[in-house]
């Protein structure tokens, strides 16, 4: 829970029946003002995937557009956004335009006659992302017992898919079933693909992948072996091994977003 959702019951409602539909939003909160506006600091509203408001007030409509651009930006990169929604004497003051971010603050302009200052801090809260695991073997079982612990969604097949989500895919079927998982894992929308097993292995399933029709682009995403070289030996030490690696994977994307 947000301290956001703390402060309001009302906005902790909306935000609990997004997180049952596993969908992306976004929390807005003003945290700073300067001469005449309709909205104070600790003014709160809740924003869908789209940036409009569903809950809350943030004042009137001088800076709806800066925040819906805001919000949209945060929920597809991951990561908050300060924004600062200013007269257009002031931004030239500061010698910036609409649109420019300097030390993380991106400004905007006010163009209404209040010619008042609002800051506004957004927050993403994106649905955890998809780790599916395909099979019954004790990696695929310690793996999917220790995932949720880090906020990933479990799950042995892969969800339809939908805008904030990024599937990713563990095959553990250690024999039963190895080539149906792997092409059932790279037909579908996938961000990330991994067999657990040896080099040796996958090769061979490699060549059966390449003659069933699957480009030569596709097979080499698939991390094999999957984790980290951790020294792992037991099913628990490869679990924590492949999900180390499906943090750094998700991490480095996030960071890449950010440059």
């Amino acid at each position: 829970m947000t301290p956001a959702e703390i402060l309001s019951t009302d906005l902790a409602e909306v935000a609990q029946e997004l997180r049952d539909k596993d969908e992306p939003f976004a929390f807005a909160t003003i945290v700073r003002t300067a001469g005449s506006t309709a909205a104070k600091p600790g003014a709160k509203a809740l924003l869908s995937a789209n940036g409009s408001i569903l809950q809350g007030w943030l004042g009137g409509g001088c800076t709806r557009g800066a925040v819906k651009r805001a919000a949209v930006q945060a929920l597809q990169d991951g990561t908050p956004q300060l924004v600062s929604v200013a007269p257009e004497d002031l931004l030239t003051e500061k010698g910036v335009v609409a649109g420019d971010e300097v030390e993380g603050t991106r400004f905007a302009r006010n163009g209404c006659p209040s010619r008042g200052t609002v800051d506004i801090f957004i927050e993403p809260c994106l649905p955890s992302p998809q780790l599916v695991v395909i099979g019954a073997s004790p990696v695929a079982q310690a793996l999917s017992a220790l995932a949720p612990q880090f906020h990933w969604s479990v799950s042995s097949t892969p969800a339809p898919d939908k805008p904030h989500h990024k599937c990713f895919v563990v095959v553990a079927t250690q024999g039963q079933g190895d080539l149906d998982a792997l092409q059932a894992a790279l037909t579908a929308q996938t961000h990330y693909v991994a067999f657990v097993g040896s080099r040796r292995k996958f090769a061979s399933l490699a060549e059966k992948l390449e003659a069933a029709g699957f480009d030569q682009s596709a097979i080499d995403r698939v991390q094999a072996p999957a984790g980290l070289d951790l020294g792992a030996v037991t099913p628990e030490e490869i679990a924590l091994s492949i999900l180390a690696q499906l943090v750094q994977d998700r991490r480095a994307a996030m960071k890449h977003t950010d440059a």
